[in-house]
């Protein structure tokens, strides 16, 4: 299908002009695999942001947030650890616009954790705007923000294989965001998904996927990477060794429930973690700030990220966010 055609069948699909069984068949039409183009993906996420409800910020700050964000369904059970690096981030001086939902594919999604760390989610839209203008930082709860995929999620849960919604979420950030970090479950999407970005009018992103199917930047093995900037998409590999992280297994960043990741993401910030869940986060971050534009390259990031960390003003953000959504 062409960007039109794809673009004219997902507007009817979110106006509801489709009942159950055209909706199935149309989703089933839709699957995720190597033949799901560019255009499929940047038309899909297109319609669906249009139809979010928006973050009603001023451009300024549109303009200068950023979404840190995976797809999920990587199965690996790691630790939120794009959660963690998106209040890391946050701290090092950007505004982070973080779109997530509650788990599906793991025991703890970035709602779960957040909500364990004290951060009131229930906010209204507005609340949520104020939220990032006074602490550089807010998390959109999916599901405040879409509210169209209430009548399509109940058919998509009735179809076991992927389809092309499986990767929608990332691209289509209700604040309308032009710069992100952005993980998926496997390579063969990391330059298609940069390319949709860019179609969709982004400046700044870096799509990311682990040799091992990790969709964040990964300590175990390489990582696929495509960065959009300067208006051209690169694409090129991330081994973190190179930048004296030491290589650590899967197992080493497994998490658990909410409460443990909660946990997790505290040691990182009092220092008190384990080698490999402080140097994950550490490499995801830098990342960030290069997507964001505060750092020149990875060695950069890192050593920002790092002094946030040493400093206390991961831990002083965190604490902030608590108490302002707390006070909204």
């Amino acid at each position: 299908m062409s960007y039109e055609e794809v673009k004219k069948a997902f507007t009817s699909l979110f106006n509801h002009e489709m009942n159950d069984s055209e909706m199935r068949e149309f989703l089933l039409r839709m699957k995720l695999d190597e033949d799901t183009s560019v255009q499929s993906i940047a038309a899909a996420a297109d319609v669906m942001r249009s139809y979010a409800l928006p973050l009603p910020i001023s451009e300024e700050l549109r303009l200068k947030s950023l979404d840190i964000v995976g797809t999920g369904g990587d199965k690996i059970g790691s630790f939120n650890i794009s959660s963690t690096v998106a209040v890391l981030v946050s701290a090092c001086g950007s505004y982070v616009a973080k779109h997530g939902s509650r788990s599906v594919t793991s025991k703890s999604g970035s709602a779960d954790m957040f909500e364990e760390l004290g951060v009131l989610l229930d906010l209204s839209i507005q609340k949520s705007a104020r939220l990032l203008e006074e602490t550089g930082f807010t998390f959109m709860f999916a599901a405040n923000h879409h509210p169209a995929m209430r009548f399509i999620m109940p058919v998509r849960k009735t179809i076991p294989e992927k389809t092309i919604f499986n990767i929608l979420g990332p691209l289509t950030n209700p604040a309308g965001v032009k710069k992100s970090l952005l993980g998926v479950f496997d390579k063969s999407f990391v330059p298609k998904m940069a390319e949709a970005l860019k179609m969709n009018g982004a400046i700044s992103t870096m799509v990311v996927s682990s040799r091992e199917h990790m969709d964040e930047i990964s300590i175990s093995d390489i990582t696929y990477a495509s960065r959009l900037y300067d208006g051209r998409v690169d694409e090129f590999e991330i081994d973190p060794q190179i930048y004296g992280i030491k290589k650590a297994p899967l197992a080493a960043i497994i998490g658990g429930e909410a409460k443990e990741n909660a946990k997790i993401l505290y040691n990182i910030f009092d220092s008190t973690a384990t080698d490999a869940q402080r140097d994950i986060v550490l490499i995801n971050a830098a990342c960030g700030l290069m997507v964001e534009g505060m750092a020149r390259d990875i060695q950069d990031g890192l050593e920002i990220a790092r002094e946030t960390i040493k400093n206390g003003k991961a831990k002083e953000k965190l604490k902030k966010i608590i108490e302002i959504s707390n006070k909204l």
